[in-house]
């Protein structure tokens, strides 16, 4: 992902794998580890936090 570009306050998990070049199967792994904090918004949707996401993909050795 490019320094550049401006992402949004909050990334659905197709959204959030693509910006970080990562399978969404990987995704939801972090996520059931307790690696990254999903939040439920309703029935069919969940978001992550940018900001979390930026932190965790900028200092975690994958």
């Amino acid at each position: 992902m490019k320094k550049q570009e401006l992402l949004p306050r909050k990334q659905r998990p197709r959204q959030a794998a693509e910006n970080y070049g990562i399978a969404l199967s990987t995704l939801w792994l972090y996520i059931k580890q307790g690696k990254l904090t999903a939040k439920k918004i309703s029935d069919r949707v969940t978001v992550l936090d940018t900001e979390e996401l930026e932190v965790f993909f900028n200092t975690e050795v994958l």
